[in-house]
């Protein structure tokens, strides 16, 4: 696998050495407090107990999913096997996670819970060629990220694999209250009455934004698509009068335009971005394109 590689071009350019060490609880302590700016997650708890052992750390995404980290501290350890069962026993012990989060975060953020698409992170100094293989073929949502660390003020976090797999089958939808106007319809409902002019648009759309690197996977959740980098990108919702896609730009860095593309800072909504677009017609998607490299570039 190729090596990252850092330089300093301050004055003279010069190749600042990467530290390839055993991970450190100092390390697993940044990642915990830093989980948001990192990975957009909420960090809930560390060295998360449960029945057979015990998850590194645990939190919660902004797409409101279960978020379970793994750190493989030493060549032999097989952190892909250990999330993997990590995430199943989290499946099968939803209302511990929803406990959790309910003692950290409250009662209204507890009952948003979306258990579609779960994930687990496992974050090494390398992964082997059969470790990112072994992961394509489980068809499950487990993300490899390889650290570096340069010097004692950098460090470099690369994401090596943009799993696409399909949402874990969910029993009902209960939607909170303040969003009821939704009623109890998820996003295959939706799509499916949406009809085949926007299905179509829909695909259109998937595959632009998944065209614009490696990097990034859609990750289907109860109420819309996600593309996400190591954060949300775009969400996606289909309906039969047209498409939502909301991205994470600043509204004040885009030329506004009624009906069309909108600010929705303060206005409530699925997924996350703070700007919309009403996708109608393929003209309108050739006009929102800019706006989407833009969303990709900037996340």
């Amino acid at each position: 696998m190729a090596d990252l590689k850092l330089f300093s071009i301050k004055g003279e350019v010069k190749e600042l050495p990467s530290k390839q060490v055993t991970l450190e609880k100092e390390l697993q302590k940044l990642l915990e407090e830093n989980m948001q700016t990192f990975f957009g997650v909420t960090f809930l708890k560390s060295e998360y107990k449960i029945t057979n052992g015990r998850m590194d750390s645990i939190g919660i995404d902004e797409n409101n999913c279960p978020v379970i980290f793994e750190y493989k501290r030493s060549v032999n350890e097989n952190v892909i096997n250990q999330g993997l069962f990590y995430l199943d026993w989290l499946l099968d012990h939803k209302a511990d996670f929803k406990l959790l989060v309910m003692e950290v975060l409250g009662k209204e953020k507890a009952d948003e819970i979306d258990w579609s698409m779960p994930c687990v992170i496992c974050i090494a100094n390398d992964f082997t060629k059969f470790d990112e293989h072994a992961v394509n073929q489980m068809q499950r949502n487990i993300k490899l990220v390889r650290y570096r660390k340069f010097g004692d003020d950098l460090i470099a976090l690369e994401h090596l694999n943009a799993p696409h797999v399909q949402p874990v089958p969910v029993d009902s939808v209960t939607l909170p209250a303040k969003k009821s106007v939704y009623k109890e319809k998820d996003f295959k409902q939706y799509f499916a009455e949406a009809g085949e002019k926007n299905q179509n648009l829909f695909y259109s759309i998937k595959e632009y934004i998944l065209s614009l690197g490696d990097d990034i996977s859609e990750n289907q959740l109860k109420l819309y698509v996600a593309f996400k980098k190591a954060k949300n990108v775009v969400c996606v919702e289909v309906y039969q009068m047209s498409i939502l896609l909301h991205l994470k730009l600043n509204p004040d860095t885009v030329d506004l335009v009624p009906g069309f593309i909108e600010d929705v800072r303060t206005k409530g909504h699925w997924g996350t971005g703070d700007l919309r677009i009403f996708i109608k017609s393929v003209e309108d998607f050739e006009k929102a394109k800019h706006l989407i490299d833009r969303a990709y570039n900037e996340n």
